[in-house]
């Protein structure tokens, strides 16, 4: 065996309790190089006539990256205490692996072995239970719908009636959300995510002057109120952003400091290297990237994190909102976030914390900061495998995989799902306008494990490059509208609500495939959901590993019921298409 590739550490996404009773472990090891994994498990405190007390469960192989493969069990510690190894088999040997190190024999102290000292219950990752039944919908504010003219800002444009620039403003508000929120009820959508609405010198708002007024553009505190309400009476959540990696030019302390220099009380609220503050290409004080009119805030500064936590409860607790999703959340200290955390969690238990990272988040989400993180990895894949065709179906398989077991299986049932936002290219554009590649890349996000989200428009067809191209004023014409895309989507989110399998209940795998075809089931003791895409313009097929003679099998995109009447049933499948079906989890594997 590789001893090399064999990988366990008892902290994070390889030991974990999965729910108040239970852990759950996982251990890595070189693909195709090890045929069987056991777990060694017992309380430490067990001896009976000086021996260690220990059962032995066999692990089950969970996945492939193409270049590790990945077991794992689920073990029930009677005592709430762990101490467990690894018993390895190949062909030709057989290791005990423990924390300190590899062993011919199982040794007889406990003392050898990994160490889970006690499962809290409190210390289970625990998002709120209503983000995995949610389908988002992302909002920009400024361009999905025009409902009161009178709070317009000057020079705001007729709707529609020209590209988007960066400085350009066509009127969007809270009254237009209002007026299609049934819209919204209609498409199946259960959260909105509005990018920031606070007041603010741009169009897009990430500049914040003050974090406690709404943009009178967008309307009124008392309009927020009222649409929070009636978005609640469709039981459709309501999160917004909070921008605290930085303010913006036109924010008062940030103003005193390029007054006042070195003499401003506020000169600590910010990360300046020396006075006079000085902006242009590489400004003299830290900013988001380099942008001079968003200026970094210090959040480790006591006034600073007083008020931005004051900020957060505000709005939760005057406007009943039931999410933050953090804009630039890893550049922001982590101290400042698990104090995020505690305080509005005390006033809102169930709140939703999302962070904006994209990259690998497992320090975000150990349950002290983050419920959940918008999942760009999925995204990208996703992406490469449709629509830039520069991956295959098994490296999809491969990476998604490596993806999932990079975190607690628990973290993706809240995990933010998303194929395009204000930051991306729209998702039309990103398929350079093939509708059939669109449909497919839906397919999946709707049927994959997670949280899954919309970017306004992009249901009815909307296209545009990135920012500020994605921008564009939503359409409302329905003779402009794609309604053909809209009901497919349609259709899948209620599929998604109907069948809660689809909707992160039971277990996720790839099924290993030949040829260019991506194929996962969800499932659990009862039944079983199979997906199988095709990401090429060409024909294939794919055998349903199980012996399938006389089983009912229902495909839950046409509702027709039939019986396979061979042994096997191929699957065939035309250019992008895609199936979804139900059959009973009974059946034995071919």
């Amino acid at each position: 065996m590789e001893k090399a590739a064999i990988i366990h550490y008892p902290a994070d996404h390889y030991v974990y309790p999965i729910d108040e009773e239970t852990l759950h472990i996982r251990i890595q090891t070189k693909k195709d190089d090890v045929l069987e994994v056991s777990l060694i498990h017992g309380d430490q405190y067990l001896w009976t006539d000086g021996k260690w007390q220990y059962e032995v469960t066999k692990m089950s192989k969970s996945g492939t990256d193409g270049i590790h493969d990945f077991w794992h069990t689920f073990i029930v510690p009677p005592f709430r205490r762990s101490r467990y190894g690894f018993i390895l088999k190949s062909e030709k040997e057989e290791l005990i692996l423990t924390e300190k190190g590899f062993c011919d024999t199982v040794p007889a102290d406990s003392g050898y072995y990994f160490n889970f000292p006690y499962l809290h219950p409190e210390e289970v990752f625990k998002a709120p239970s209503w983000v995995k039944d949610t389908v988002w919908y992302q909002i920009f504010p400024e361009r999905f719908a025009n409902g009161n003219p009178d709070n317009d800002p000057v020079g705001t444009l007729a709707w529609g009636s020209t590209y988007p620039s960066p400085t350009n403003f066509f009127g969007g508000d809270f009254e237009g959300v209002m007026e299609h929120l049934d819209y919204l009820q209609n498409l199946g959508i259960t959260g909105i995510y509005f990018t920031p609405v606070f007041k603010a010198f741009s169009n897009h708002k990430y500049d914040t002057i003050d974090y406690l007024e709404i943009d009178p553009q967008f309307g009124t505190k008392e309009s927020l109120r009222k649409m929070v309400e009636e978005c609640h009476k469709r039981n459709i959540r309501v999160m917004l952003d909070a921008v605290f990696n930085h303010s913006g030019y036109y924010f008062p302390p940030f103003q005193d400091v390029l007054k006042n220099g070195e003499k401003s009380k506020f000169k600590d609220w910010f990360h300046p290297h020396s006075f006079p503050l000085k902006g242009g290409k590489y400004p003299n004080y830290e900013t988001f990237a380099f942008v001079e009119q968003m200026p970094k805030l210090n959040t480790a500064n006591p006034e600073v994190k007083d008020y931005l936590l004051k900020v957060a409860n505000y709005w939760i607790e005057e406007f009943n909102i039931d999410g933050w999703r953090l804009d630039v959340a890893n550049e922001v200290d982590h101290q400042f976030w698990r104090e995020f955390r505690q305080t509005v969690k005390s006033v809102k238990p169930d709140l939703y914390i999302l962070g904006e990272i994209w990259h690998n988040s497992m320090p975000w989400l150990r349950g002290d900061q983050f419920d959940a993180v918008m999942n760009y990895p999925f995204t990208a894949n996703l992406l490469n495998l449709i629509a830039k065709k520069t991956i295959s179906a098994t490296e999809f398989a491969y990476n998604i995989t490596g993806e999932i077991h990079r975190y607690p299986a628990n973290f993706y049932e809240a995990a933010f799902n998303l194929v395009g936002s204000h930051d991306t290219p729209r998702i039309l554009s990103e398929c350079n306008g093939d509708k059939k590649r669109v449909k497919l890349i839906y397919t999946i996000l709707f049927t994959f494990m997670g949280s899954p989200c919309l970017y306004y428009g992009d249901e009815i067809g909307l296209s545009g490059e990135i920012d500020p191209g994605c921008r564009k004023c939503m359409e409302w014409d329905e003779a402009k509208q794609d309604r053909d895309l809209f009901i497919h989507v349609q259709k899948l989110i209620q599929l998604r609500q109907e069948e809660k399998l689809l909707a992160n209940e039971g277990q996720f795998e790839f099924f290993q495939t030949t040829g260019n075809i991506v194929a996962y089931r969800k499932y659990n003791e009862s039944k079983t959901i199979v997906v199988v895409a095709n990401p090429l313009d060409e024909k294939t097929d794919f055998t349903l590993p199980y012996n399938m003679k006389g089983v009912k099998i229902t495909n839950l995109l046409s509702g027709e019921e039939f019986a396979a009447e061979a042994d096997s049933l191929k699957v065939n499948l035309a250019g992008f298409e895609f199936e979804i079906l139900s059959f009973p989890s009974s059946l034995s594997k071919i």
